[in-house]
Formats: C-alpha cells, structure tokens, sequence
C-alpha cells in the first residue's frame, strides 16, 4: 500500500495535484454499471486517499511560509486572518503552533523543521497577536 509518507518524498506539490486530478478525473468517468471498465484499481483509489493527504500537508506548510512571508512584508494578524477567513487569534495561534511542529520535527530528525535559531527568528517574526 502506498502510504502519504512514500508518495511525499516522490512528488511536489504540482506533481501531487496533477496526479490526484488524473486520478480523480478518471474515478469520475468512469461507467458505476461497467464490471471493471475503466474503474480505478484498489491501489489507485488508495493512492488518491494518500495524495489527498500529501496535497494537503503540503498546501498547510505553504501556507504557513506565506504567512510568513506576510509578516516580513509588514502585514497585521488582523489582515493575515482576513486573508485567511479567520480571526486574528485563530491565525497567530496556527502560525505559532506550525513553529512549535517545525520545532519538534528537527528535534526528533535534525534534518527536518527549523533548527533553534530559525525557531527563535520565527518566534520573533510572529510577534503577539495584537500586532
């Protein structure tokens, strides 16, 4: 079985989509009344599930980059939580539980998520809230 940590390692985020759209795009073509004619196999309607996955994890820590990328370009929580239809509170709280991840992440890999200085730049990039 293919599992969202197999297929995150094989493919970008553009590649994911462009997958899961062929695949999505078959699965709904395809004949319900046929036997097997056209219909996804049990391993690619799996492999979709998993891409969904993978599309997902991936667009969340893109978005999260962007916020960042906000911040440093001046912009409020009140106008990061617009553009995120949500309030204020609720976009610095994901945004500082997304640094407190990328944290544990290099803790647990050293490889992987912000090691300690870029997790004390992001803390301080994030500011409080109120900001």
């Amino acid at each position: 079985m293919t599992s969202p940590q197999e297929l995150e390692a094989q493919h970008t985020l553009r590649t994911a989509v462009a997958r899961y759209d062929d695949l999505r795009a078959r699965d709904s073509l395809a004949d319900p009344d046929a036997d097997d004619a056209g219909r996804l196999s049990q391993a690619e309607v799996l492999e979709m599930l998993a891409l969904a996955q993978v599309i997902t994890s991936k667009a969340g820590y893109g978005q999260q980059l962007a916020v960042r990328s906000a911040r440093e370009a001046g912009a409020s929580w009140a106008a990061i939580g617009r553009a995120l239809d949500m309030s204020k509170q609720a976009a610095w709280e994901a945004h500082t539980r997304w640094i407190e991840d990328q944290a544990a992440q290099h803790r647990a890999s050293d490889l992987h998520g912000l090691d300690d200085l870029s997790v004390a730049r992001a803390r301080k990039l994030a500011g409080p809230p109120d900001e």
